[in-house]
């Protein structure tokens, strides 16, 4: 039995060895963004089962990653371990009371996503892949994206909570439908809203 179990065990480390080295081997014919560097064991698995993982970029790869661990930070840091659109709302609402909204440092991921979302007058065809739910605030989202509304309540409001559908379309499954393609630019500037957030409010210093 503790034969079967060793030999069982040896199988799958020569299995993923394999899976990383065809994976890597594949990647240097076709310039795949892998050949950057040498896959890891998890690596060669999303490589060898995830759908597009193989022909994501190193940059695209990196920038979730690092949205992983921001989001984490943020929902310990200010939402007590468990964000909802309902408390993060509350969150910025007790900012504005208070006098602490600060969205100085918000306006080049405010343009970013207005350019991805909303274009020649109207909604991009990207808006409605946000998935926003009813209690997501909209309204809100939708007439700070077409530029009717400038308060920085408002604004801060639609940009926490498109970082908030980028999280959930990522936990919960939705970007693979399209394998995670032209997400990098997304999860970058998502990323920068999460740190000038947990610099102004997340008591990090």
């Amino acid at each position: 039995m503790a034969d079967g179990s060793i030999q069982a065990r040896c199988r799958r480390q020569s299995s993923l060895k394999s899976a990383s080295l065809v994976a890597k081997e594949e990647a240097g014919k076709l310039g795949s963004p892998l050949a950057e560097g040498a896959l890891n064991e998890r690596e060669a698995w999303l490589a060898q089962r995830a759908p597009g993982f193989q022909d994501l970029p190193g940059p695209d790869r990196r920038a979730i990653y690092h949205f992983s661990f921001l989001w984490s930070l943020f929902e310990a840091q200010l939402q007590g371990g468990f964000a909802k659109a309902n408390t993060i709302r509350d969150m910025v609402d007790n900012w504005v009371n208070v006098g602490v909204l600060n969205t100085g440092p918000f306006t080049g991921e405010l343009a970013y996503f207005r350019h991805r979302y909303f274009a020649d007058g109207k909604l991009t065809g990207h808006f409605p892949h946000l998935n926003l739910r009813p209690g997501d605030s909209p309204q809100i989202v939708q007439a700070v994206i077409e530029g009717v509304s400038d308060t920085p309540r408002d604004q801060m409001l639609a940009l926490l909570m498109i970082v908030w559908r980028l999280r959930n379309n990522l936990f919960h499954g939705a970007k693979w439908a399209y394998k995670m393609r032209d997400q990098l630019d997304n999860f970058t500037h998502a990323n920068r809203v999460l740190m000038h957030v947990l610099d102004q409010h997340g008591n990090l210093h």
